[in-house]
């Protein structure tokens, strides 16, 4: 009588593991939320260094304006263009939900020579090649 009392003192086990599958469930939710977060800042910190750098190889003033707009917020770019022959620039952040991750991406581009600009003074000239 014992061992049939203690089989049937089962109730309310399939509560507690709807609890804990919920449990999971809202753990892998949070993670893939994370994680297509994360991703995200890497793809806009690639796509803003590599749109700094050529742009900054080519001359444009506006480099680190554009640079802002796409890269994700609070991120900080970093030029070196002390090289005659390239640019180098690095974005850098920080994901919010994983405050220990530091995101950062570099590209280099070579600079671009004045292809506009002729040699006489011209401005109707063709461009020299």
């Amino acid at each position: 009588m014992r061992a049939r009392r203690l089989h049937d003192d089962d109730a309310g086990m399939s509560t507690v593991e709807s609890a804990y599958a919920i449990a999971a469930i809202v753990a892998v939710l949070i993670l893939g939320i994370v994680g297509v977060s994360t991703v995200s800042a890497q793809v806009r910190c690639v796509d803003a260094a590599r749109e700094v750098a050529r742009l900054i190889a080519a001359g444009d003033a506006t480099a680190r304006d554009t640079g802002a707009r796409v890269a994700p917020t609070g991120a900080t770019i970093s030029v070196n263009d002390s090289s005659p022959e390239y640019v180098e620039v690095t974005v850098e952040t920080t994901v919010a939900l994983l405050p220990g991750l530091d995101i950062r991406a570099r590209a280099v581009a070579a600079r671009e020579p004045d292809a506009g600009q002729s040699s006489n003074d011209d401005p109707d000239a063709p461009p020299d090649r």
